[in-house]
């Protein structure tokens, strides 16, 4: 078989007995684009597959993943297992039909001149006539630095920003039996007397425990 040698080496070959198409993939982004199926002529004649089940599993692995594809030499070798058992008619059709493929998927890639790279038209700079790598778009990387500075703006605001404005000391409740610190269970440490919420003996209104005067009334607890 005739090794095939495409003008982009990432891509992957998903061609079966019954027809032919074939991936290609952006070198920047890795986004593919898929050919269009070209129907094989020689489909169903005897001898098509007759060793493919030896090499199935691992011809499998490679399908529609980046990067192996016929140039390289690894996923060459397993490609040409993957095919082995195919007659001289179809591998014919195979080639025909993956230089079609190439002149399909060419018109939706750019070769850069500085790095090579082949790029898909989101990676493509026209006006420039590079990738967007060696030629930035101007217009996305305004508004990438303009979004950048409001996050920093942001963030510089909020670090200014006083949000806590009560007292970070705490205070422990006296108890009104003994006068020392009760803690902040519900009995005294100290005597055990309850710490419920005292009422005002003149406005009948409860107070915080420990508290010697009301805070409503004014009257002494």
């Amino acid at each position: 078989m005739s090794k095939m040698i495409a003008f982009n080496d990432n891509y992957s070959d998903e061609s079966t007995e019954a027809g032919f198409t074939f991936t290609f993939y952006c070198d920047k982004c890795r986004e593919g684009y898929k050919t269009q199926f070209i129907a094989s002529k020689t489909y169903k004649k005897k001898g098509f597959f007759d060793s493919i089940g030896k090499v199935a599993s691992a011809a499998g692995s490679i399908t529609g993943k980046y990067g192996l594809g016929h140039a390289g030499d690894v996923g060459s070798d397993i490609m040409s297992q993957k095919y082995s058992g195919m007659s001289p008619a179809w591998h014919q059709e195979h080639e025909q039909a993956f230089e079609q493929a190439q002149n399909e998927a060419r018109g939706h890639f750019h070769r850069c001149p500085r790095c090579q790279k082949w790029v898909c038209d989101n990676d493509w700079n026209p006006e420039a006539s590079l990738c967007v790598d060696d030629a930035p778009l101007e217009s996305v990387e305004v508004a990438a630095a303009r979004a950048d500075k409001m996050k920093r703006d942001i963030q510089e605001k909020a670090d200014k920003t006083e949000v806590f404005t009560g007292e970070i000391d705490q205070r422990q409740a006296i108890c009104p039996k003994c006068g020392k610190p009760a803690g902040q269970g519900k009995f005294c440490n100290n005597c055990g007397a309850p710490m419920g919420m005292p009422k005002c003996p003149q406005c009948g209104a409860q107070n915080p425990p420990g508290a010697r005067f009301c805070s409503e009334c004014g009257g002494k607890i």
